[in-house]
């Protein structure tokens, strides 16, 4: 089975017969399998009507368990963002009713960000339509692959994680 990164690999190598295009033939596909990923995503999502960035706000509220509610700079951590975006996120979804603020109980000054029945239904929904496009992505491989392939992710992947 042939695809365009043995094309573009080829004629590196023609080029450049000095080089070693290794590295050419994995992160090449990478990224390829990236783009098609973020248009999956976005699908996904739009069927959900939730922005990707919304999502990575709700799913970070949605894995911290019961009652769904997380510190502003606990959200910062979770999503990479910086403290204005962040601001501007929540205000953003608060508008929609997906998520609300609520006086921190340990710090006067603090709050929370909790997600709302509204909020919790919008990214379970969007959680499913994704892991249903990635089970579409996963398909071709049995199962001990996609569990090697995890693995060498997870390696490849580990010095980066901070």
């Amino acid at each position: 089975m042939r695809d365009e990164v043995d094309a573009l690999v080829e004629a590196w190598a023609r080029e450049r017969p000095d080089l070693d295009l290794g590295p050419v033939e994995v992160f090449s596909r990478i990224s390829r399998l990236s783009r098609q990923l973020d248009l999956a995503r976005r699908d996904a999502f739009t069927g959900a009507r939730v922005e990707p960035w919304e999502f990575d706000v709700l799913a970070a509220l949605r894995r911290a368990g019961r009652p769904y509610e997380l510190s502003p700079g606990r959200l910062i951590r979770e999503t990479l963002v910086t403290s204005g975006t962040m601001t501007n996120r929540v205000d953003r979804l608060a508008a929609r009713g997906l998520v609300e603020r609520l006086p921190d109980p340990h710090d006067r000054r603090g709050v929370l960000v909790r997600l709302t029945p509204e909020g919790r239904a919008a990214v379970d929904e969007a959680f499913e339509a994704l892991l249903a496009a990635e089970r579409t992505f996963l398909a071709a491989l049995p199962e001990r692959d996609r569990t090697r392939l995890a693995a060498l992710l997870r390696t490849l992947s580990a010095p980066f994680a901070d």
